[in-house]
């Protein structure tokens, strides 16, 4: 991983006035880098400055979020495995608000495309989505763009107690009811009585 962060700001450093595109591009080859998200950010707040990266980051994030509306369809196995992982740490029947997506983007280890195809369950036309994940995309953008620096001198003390407030909001956030379709409630109950 580091050494494709030290490719990205070789990249960006050689690109000159085509350094911003060369960053908004990175954020799309990250994805097949299995790079994290917040760290790409952090780059990008050292490389061009608080505002400047923070904008380059939004329209970047924007791009892999059209990216995964446009081909998460058309690829049923990788579908098929975020549903999984949704329904084993969310719920089959949960579907989190646009606000619980927000803050977890801002939890490192909660996995990018597993909250977009959160959002796309939630909102799933494309204007609604695309809406949605501008607004999901601008909380991490700016606070790893602001604190991206202050981020790696936390003490364990303050990261714990950091990941304890965003776990509450996402808790307090979230949707005070559920609808289960009647014949999905029916089919869970004579599975259980038969099991």
């Amino acid at each position: 991983m580091n050494e494709d962060l030290s490719l990205l700001l070789i990249m960006v450093e050689a690109g000159g006035i085509f350094a911003p595109i060369a960053f908004i591009l990175f954020h799309l080859l990250r994805s097949f880098l299995f790079i994290p998200v917040s760290v790409v950010i952090i780059a990008g707040g050292v490389l061009f400055g608080t505002v400047w990266g923070t904008i380059y980051s939004i329209i970047g994030l924007m791009g892999v979020s059209i990216f995964f509306y446009a081909f998460i369809d058309r690829m049923p196995k990788t579908q098929n495995r975020i549903i999984k992982i949704k329904n084993r740490w969310f719920g089959e029947y949960r579907n989190l608000t646009v606000g619980q997506i927000a803050i977890l983007r801002l939890i490192p280890f909660v996995h990018y495309h597993l909250l977009s195809f959160c959002l796309k369950q939630r909102k799933p036309q494309f204007k609604e989505y695309l809406k949605a994940s501008f607004i999901t995309n601008i909380p991490i953008a700016f606070f790893c763009t602001i604190f991206g620096e202050y981020i790696s001198s936390f003490t364990p003390t303050v990261i714990f107690i950091t990941l304890l407030v965003l776990t509450a909001l996402v808790y307090f956030l979230r949707e005070k009811q559920n609808v289960i379709k009647w014949k999905e409630f029916f089919k869970r109950t004579k599975e259980k009585a038969a099991g």
